[in-house]
């Protein structure tokens, strides 16, 4: 009997390539569809590729040809009709579909503590959340309707050693570096839940081909909670420096920088804290491994290893500056 066959969609961002590794590692038959190059992350070893527009279902389809998998996985799925098309392409050719919803999608404000799957779904203030939500719908419509095998996952701000989980990237540890001020949204005492890639791939590999995973949603995080001002500081010790913390409303943020506003008002501005029941019942014996701490010093190693990798946005330090002035 072959190894069984996984198709991962992506396959090569932070996310995705921990997960590829990890299905490597445990002797599935990967094969990775993507555009088949990736500027940060090494080639996965001992998965195939098969070259395509991860974020065109056409091409998708174009790539996949008559194949069938035994578990797809679709990383780069973000609006319902990516999700309408991979349903058609997918019905009949796979026994379990996973689709990478977000913890986003849970209802903001949120109503009570602590998140569980069955909360909520709404939030008027990120359209990104709407989409996953309207595919989550579709989803769950063609799991009733239909049979189709569909595994909804909610992660909830996975990071590793290239994704510095502050809004701004580098910027933000340069101006720690600097002595310049940082900027944190409302007081920095509400609470958040980072997730290193490599637990999130344990867990969510647990889930291939896992029958009981299948018709019902589940979301992926790490125990351990975490302020604003706590995630800052830790990023400052693993640099060497004390960060000067300002504190600003995320509504003015949000003016400011409009980019930043649905992803702040929409989520990170609400404090969270995730029961973890369902997937610890569903993979036995995984929980989450890496505190902050350490995958704060891994950050700060990878980005001081290699000086193109610290890129300072210039206009969002200048917005920065202008932000921390107002605070007087």
């Amino acid at each position: 009997m072959g190894a069984r066959t996984v198709l991962i969609i992506g396959g090569n961002g932070i996310i995705s390539g921990s997960v590829s590794r990890r299905a490597v590692e445990l002797g599935w038959d990967v094969t990775l569809l993507n555009r088949g190059r990736s500027s940060t992350r090494p080639p996965i070893e001992g998965a195939r590729t098969l070259i395509g527009d991860a974020g065109d279902p056409a091409s998708i389809a174009a790539a996949v040809g008559e194949r069938e998998f035994d578990v797809v996985v679709n990383f780069r799925s973000f609006l319902p009709e990516q999700v309408a098309a991979d349903i058609e392409l997918f019905g009949g050719r796979t026994g379990q579909y996973i689709y990478i919803s977000s913890a986003s999608a849970y209802q903001k404000p949120i109503a009570q503590l602590p998140i569980v799957e069955s909360t909520p779904l709404r939030n008027p203030f990120w359209q990104y959340s709407r989409d996953k939500i309207a595919s989550e719908d579709l989803l769950v419509a063609a799991y009733r309707e239909a049979g189709f095998p569909a595994t909804i996952v909610r992660p909830s701000h996975t990071y590793d050693e290239t994704l510095i989980p502050l809004d701004g990237g580098w910027t933000p540890l340069q101006r720690m570096l600097d002595g310049k001020p940082i900027v944190i949204h409302g007081d920095g005492t509400s609470w958040w839940t980072l997730t290193h890639a490599r637990d999130f791939a344990r867990a969510f590999v647990g889930l291939f081909g896992n029958p009981h995973a299948i018709g019902s949603p589940v979301h992926i995080t790490g125990d351990e909670s975490l302020t604003w001002d706590e995630i800052a500081r830790t990023l400052g010790r693993a640099l060497g420096v004390e960060p000067r913390i300002v504190h600003i409303a995320s509504e003015s943020i949000a003016r400011e920088i409009p980019a930043m506003g649905p992803g702040l008002v929409g989520d990170k501005a609400h404090s969270v804290l995730f029961d973890n029941t369902r997937i610890k019942t569903l993979v036995p014996g995984w929980v989450a491994t890496t505190p902050f701490e350490e995958g704060a010093r891994e950050i700060a190693e990878w980005y001081l290893a290699d000086g193109s990798r610290r890129s300072v946005d210039a206009e969002l330090d200048a917005a920065f500056d202008r932000l921390a002035a107002s605070a007087g």
